[in-house]
């Protein structure tokens, strides 16, 4: 067998190389494409709606995803994150391939998607106790910066969102879930006034109410100028210079008739 020099595939310029897999490719920039991540079908799930606060104005609840990662090329070392992406974003992600690159909640309203709650396996466990209620609340930490890479900020809208979980080693991404299903949070309502014409019934009630009420101040009105009239009549009215002039009477002693036989 002549030797791999005498194949016909020179390396004078680098213009032929074995590539990847063993094929003899053209020489460039270009590396071998990183494999994909194993695919987990499970997808991620909002916890029970009698729960108070499944949905808020900001944040959902989630179930955690327990022995989901349970998996032999997955290590207790791995990080698991859960990308928080716009429905309309989810065919723009890409896995990133380092963890300076993943993205962070400033990068949302650019990219359409973000990397937040990093966990492990250990946090995930497949056995859970029957009386411990396990979730996860996304959008709930309003004091760490969204510039801060795993930092879980308040959604910005109504959404509507979708999520899956994604797993990293320092080697790239190991393993994804599923896409959930389009999430969409509560919005705030303002009162508005019913268009349209009132209804006959509204109209009689309305007039009934007013009546009444013309009513009641008329009587208010009457109770109250009758009480200062009673009061002003009953008053007496004296000026400063008024006198009184009260006559003086002398008090005689009423002497009787001298008694019979008297000397």
């Amino acid at each position: 067998m002549p030797p791999p020099s005498d194949w016909g595939f020179q390396d004078h310029d680098s213009h032929f190389r074995l590539g990847c897999g063993g094929l003899v490719v053209l020489l460039s920039p270009s590396v071998c494409p990183p494999p994909a991540p194993e695919r987990i079908s499970y997808m991620p799930q909002l916890s029970s709606p009698t729960l108070a606060g499944t949905l808020t104005q900001s944040t959902f609840t989630l179930e955690q995803p327990r022995g989901q990662f349970s998996r032999l090329n997955i290590s207790d070392l791995d990080t698991i994150w859960l990308v928080v992406a716009h429905s309309n974003a989810t065919q723009n992600f890409a896995a990133p391939q380092r963890v300076e690159d993943i993205p962070v909640p400033a990068d949302f309203s650019q990219r359409g998607y973000y990397l937040t709650l990093m966990a492990n396996r250990l946090l995930y466990p497949g056995n859970q106790p029957g009386n411990q209620l396990r979730v996860l609340r996304v959008g709930n930490d309003t004091r760490c910066s969204p510039k801060t890479r795993g930092c879980n900020h308040p959604l910005p809208g109504p959404g509507p969102y979708r999520v899956k979980f994604l797993v990293m080693s320092d080697r790239g991404p190991v393993a994804e879930t599923e896409w959930s299903s389009e999430t969409r949070l509560q919005q705030a309502k303002a009162l508005q006034a019913v268009p349209g014409p009132q209804s006959a019934g509204t109209v009689v009630i309305i007039a009934i109410l007013s009546v009444l009420l013309a009513v009641l101040f008329t009587a208010l009105l009457a109770l109250l100028i009758y009480t200062c009239h009673d009061t002003c009549r009953s008053a007496p009215i004296s000026g400063p210079e008024q006198s009184t002039c009260v006559r003086r009477y002398n008090t005689h002693h009423v002497t009787g008739p001298p008694a019979v036989g008297a000397s």
